[in-house]
């Protein structure tokens, strides 16, 4: 099968388009039939070497870390999945293989797509939404009526984001450019603040829960708008020492490393008052399975940035490392696609 892979760390040249032998399904695992793989920064992250302190597989590696496709084959153990079904999935950190003709993913890192998506919609869908769903559900516990900020509301994780927290009841305010207000307007978004011409720590406004999704001197005015005793969760940040141990698999020594990282953010944000987590999502069947109801009602749609043959991958992850934007981007595999949302 036809595969994008990673023969060694650094720039475009270090991944290849080849033939590589397809991947045999484990007991609990599905094979499934890739015909769109979605793409996040983190694959160029990936690419780059930048994420080995906390990843380190042997390489080469099939690079990829969420698809859409059909299952072809089952593991003697499967039980939730039969051959023809319609998945998408968040594969495991430590296995990706996403971008290729042929993937294997667990069973409880999978779900049956939503039916009014087709394959490369639904390629974007995993490691955007289930970041922003386990964010503000699960460790920002977001409540109705509550006022939410979310930087960066235009991108992948934003667009999903928005739509989450309208969902579970909260007031939401994002930031996004003159470009990107018609957009995030239309995902539910209640007030936009225009980051190009506005300081978000002089609009006044105080927030019970932020969603980070910048980093840098965002994050910096975004401990000034909140709350005394509230959060601020980061995907764009440095991680401090519960990712490692939550999110990384109880990694004490990485917990100590991260310790001294964060150090200054975390002094930052002890002195407003609130607490800051950095979080790595994880890969949930279940979790998906919430969001393919919520696509399905209505209550959760789905923007795809931009679509790429499988062909020009290469290409691919070279626009995402110059874009810096935290869209979601898609395409198709059989030739595949790689997809982009936001």
């Amino acid at each position: 099968m036809r595969a994008y892979v990673l023969t060694h760390y650094g720039g475009p040249e270090g991944s290849l388009l080849m033939d590589v032998p397809a991947p045999a399904p484990r007991p609990r695992d599905i094979l499934v039939a890739v015909r769109a793989a979605g793409l996040n920064p983190v694959d160029f992250k990936f690419r780059q070497g930048k994420l080995r302190a906390i990843l380190r597989p042997g390489l080469p590696l099939v690079l990829g870390n969420e698809f859409a496709g059909e299952v072809i084959a089952i593991g003697g153990d499967v039980k939730r999945f039969r051959v023809g079904d319609r998945v998408f999935a968040r594969v495991a950190k430590e296995r990706a293989g996403a971008f290729a003709e042929q993937a294997c993913v667990d069973e409880d890192d999978a779900a049956r797509m939503p039916r009014n998506l087709d394959f490369t919609a639904a390629a974007a869908v995993p490691l955007a939404g289930l970041t922003a769903l386990q964010a503000l559900r699960d460790e920002l516990g977001v409540k109705p009526g509550q006022k939410v900020f979310i930087s960066g509301g235009a991108g992948g994780v934003g667009t999903f984001a928005i739509q989450i927290a309208k969902w579970l009841g909260a007031h939401v305010t994002t930031t996004a450019s003159q470009r990107g207000e018609a957009l995030v307007r239309s995902l539910g978004c209640d007030e936009v603040i225009d980051y190009t011409s506005q300081d978000i720590s002089k609009t006044g406004a105080r927030f019970d829960s932020g969603f980070d999704l910048i980093g840098g001197k965002t994050l910096e005015q975004m401990f000034e708008i909140m709350k005394p005793g509230t959060k601020i969760v980061s995907v764009a940040a440095l991680p401090e020492p519960q990712t490692a141990i939550k999110d990384l698999g109880g990694r004490r020594a990485l917990s100590a490393i991260f310790w001294l990282i964060s150090y200054g953010i975390r002094s930052r944000a002890r002195r407003a008052g609130i607490s800051y987590r950095y979080l790595f999502m994880h890969p949930s069947g279940s979790d998906l399975a919430l969001l393919a109801e919520l696509i399905e009602q209505g209550k959760l749609k789905v923007t795809v940035d931009r679509t790429y043959p499988f062909a020009k991958s290469r290409g691919r992850a070279a626009l995402i490392s110059s874009s810096g934007r935290s869209a979601n981007r898609c395409a198709p595999i059989r030739p595949p696609l790689l997809a982009r949302a936001g």
